[in-house]
């Protein structure tokens, strides 16, 4: 079972190198690594070229954003499964490919399956922030602003190329829309893998205080579009997101 795995970036001469190498580090020896760069300036570049060796398919060009450049991944993805990984995270530990993998095996009907995710301190110490439990999936808690965490979604080629892409009317919060088309309106079927799957550094562009107010305004756009009521869902789903923040810790990550 071949996995797709897409990372897009712009700038992000800091950060990408250990996200391709949490990719590269998995156990799992049949991924097909894709990475799409907004044609970075900052040195980005560079990095990514020497891995070339251990690529599958690397594009370099000026995009119209971030779910335009995920677009174009998912567009040259050839795998069974596909999934991303942003250029700020890493997988949580070498096992989640392996784990996803076993996860679809189990569940020969599933269309997607969802996990765990931890956000940690944008610094060396990676102090724990917020912990992201999926739970198990309840149709009825999409209409109380529940969604899966994005990085931890992996569907089934086969679904994408029956549902769509990333819907580029939204520029900030697109990712919203996608699941909610997925789950809400095509209900697919989604299995819950109980482990931790990404570790998201705070700071990146989902996670930036800076752009909560326009990612809010999004998320009720979103949610006019798919018929609901945009107030109430978007006030639960903040307060959902505010029962995930822990008072930090050290947070020691898996070698294994």
């Amino acid at each position: 079972m071949k996995v797709s795995i897409i990372t897009i970036c712009y700038n992000r001469k800091a950060t990408i190198a250990d996200s391709i190498n949490s990719v590269l580090s998995q156990d799992y020896s049949d991924i097909e690594y894709i990475v799409i760069d907004g044609n970075s300036t900052d040195g980005t570049k560079d990095v990514i070229e020497s891995y070339a060796d251990s690529i599958s398919k690397y594009l370099s060009e000026p995009d119209n954003g971030m779910y335009d450049a995920l677009n174009k991944g998912l567009a040259l993805a050839t795998g069974d499964i596909i999934g991303l990984m942003h250029s700020d995270d890493e997988f949580y530990d070498s096992k989640v490919v392996s784990q996803i993998v076993k996860t679809f095996s189990d569940n020969p009907m599933t269309e997607g399956i969802y996990g765990n995710g931890i956000y940690v301190s944008n610094d060396s110490k990676e102090r724990l922030i917020r912990n992201r439990i999926g739970g198990n999936y309840k149709f009825e808690n999409l209409k109380k602003g529940w969604l899966p965490l994005h990085p931890t979604v992996y569907l089934k080629r086969e679904t994408i190329n029956k549902y769509g892409v990333y819907n580029l009317d939204f520029k900030i919060a697109s990712d919203t829309e996608f699941l909610l088309r997925y789950l809400f309106k095509y209900k697919i079927k989604m299995t819950y893998n109980n482990s931790y799957m990404v570790k998201m550094r705070m700071g990146g562009l989902s996670t930036s205080y800076k752009r909560a107010y326009e990612i809010l305004l999004e998320d009720c756009r979103i949610y006019r579009h798919h018929g609901l009521d945009s107030i109430k869902v978007v006030l639960s789903k903040k307060m959902l997101a505010l029962k995930q923040y822990i008072r930090p810790q050290e947070l020691v990550i898996s070698e294994s």
